[in-house]
């Protein structure tokens, strides 16, 4: 990026001197300057058509959703519970909607994310805050936070996506089911789904770039082809791939209407009383630690609901079996921590008692006892309804029968 250099007097238009005005027109010459202009409604922006040889590419890869179990905390990964939906290389994609009466008095925001589910909600917030989406007569709305009446028709343009830097690499995969719409993959734990801070190679979009030569679903951006949801790194288990984008589509509107089925099995520390039951808590980003997840009261976070049943219980631990009715972000681990029960080695939520400590430590056992054991969706091209059971890995059937000595 190319620094503003200009002189010092040049500059002080822009400055609060004095209880001054801040003349705009200025920081908008020199935002042009820096950035060039600032969207397709700017009155500076010029769209420069793709050269006649230039053929539009398949996107590889980063949108700012995505459907999400447990997803990426990464401050530079804007993660969501909703799929983005990306185009082909070489134009712009622009889509007119009209608010639902329903979304009266939401955020602008908010509104645009109910209208338009294929998209995340802060996919939909860094659109309104690039100037990429006015009102019929063409007025800008920069401020998400704006109250809608529902009723107003709203013109939105999709940036073209860049091409994907992100390397094939040949990673082993467990695949437990392939066609030419979409793959299942068993994940260990351990294995990043998708490039971010850290973690920019090594991750399962490097390896099913490889396997599928690059043959996958463009929805999920240049970051995540493919992927329609996510398993935090460390939690094992089953993820539908979409190789195509109409499947991909097909797939995150069931994962919007919670209609997929998701069963993991858990490790936590004592025993649940009652042995089943169902959690209800909103769940936000924590002020305390914006790295972690926290409930929050109704209207601040998102509506989740985790249902759990004891399979069975030892002494000062159980296994149980977590099926989630929505799919936050460390949701299961933040519900079944907020009842005293915290999953066994896990660190940002879970308090190990201290006689299993040593069992954990012995095992090394370091990662959340947590998996995504079930996996249920109507295949999008066939509308087969298909089921997949991912058996136990290894660490946890360990942690399991040192426990199952002391099962009460």
């Amino acid at each position: 990026m190319t620094h503003h250099r200009e002189p010092a007097a040049a500059r002080l238009p822009v400055r609060r001197e004095q209880f001054g005005r801040i003349d705009f027109e200025a920081v908008l010459r020199i935002y042009r300057d820096i950035s060039g202009p600032l969207g397709p409604f700017d009155p500076k922006f010029v769209a420069t058509p793709p050269a006649p040889e230039q053929q539009p590419a398949r996107l590889i890869g980063c949108s700012l959703g995505g459907v999400d179990d447990e997803a990426c905390l990464d401050p530079a990964c804007n993660c969501d519970d909703h799929t983005d939906i990306g185009y082909e290389m070489g134009a712009e994609k622009s889509i007119d909607v009209v608010l639902p009466a329903e979304v009266a008095g939401f955020r602008l925001d908010r509104a645009l994310a109910v209208t338009l589910p294929q998209h995340s909600r802060e996919r939909l917030k860094a659109l309104v805050g690039g100037g990429r989406v006015a009102r019929a007569d063409g007025v800008l709305l920069r401020d998400p936070a704006l109250k809608v009446k529902g009723g107003e028709a709203i013109t939105l343009v999709i940036p073209a996506p860049t091409p994907s830097g992100t390397a094939a690499q040949d990673i082993p995969l467990t695949i437990i089911f392939e066609d030419d719409a979409l793959l299942v993959v068993d994940k260990p734990a351990g294995l990043v789904v998708h490039p971010a801070a850290g973690n920019l190679d090594g991750t399962m979009v490097n390896a099913l770039l490889h396997h599928c030569a690059g043959r996958l679903s463009g929805i999920g951006g240049v970051a995540r082809p493919g992927i329609v949801h996510r398993i935090d790194k460390d939690t094992s288990g089953l993820l539908v791939v979409a190789k195509t984008d109409p499947a991909h589509e097909a797939l995150s509107r069931q994962f919007a209407a919670h209609t997929v089925e998701r069963r993991y099995t858990a490790v936590v520390a004592g025993n649940p009383m009652p042995s089943a039951g169902r959690i209800t808590g909103a769940l936000a980003r924590s002020t305390a630690n914006r790295q972690k997840m926290a409930i929050v009261p109704d209207g601040r976070g998102k509506h989740a609901i985790t249902h759990y049943r004891t399979l069975h219980a030892f002494t000062g631990a159980s296994q149980v079996e977590c099926r989630l009715e929505t799919g936050r972000t460390h949701q299961i681990r933040v519900h079944m921590a907020s009842i005293g029960h915290g999953l066994l080695g896990d660190a940002a939520y879970g308090r190990t008692p201290g006689k299993l400590a040593p069992v954990l430590a012995e095992l090394g056992f370091a990662r959340q006892a947590l998996h995504a054991a079930t996996l249920g969706f109507v295949h999008p091209t066939t509308q087969e309804k298909l089921s997949f059971e991912s058996a136990l890995p290894a660490d946890i059937v360990e942690l399991i029968g040192r426990l199952s000595g002391a099962e009460v």
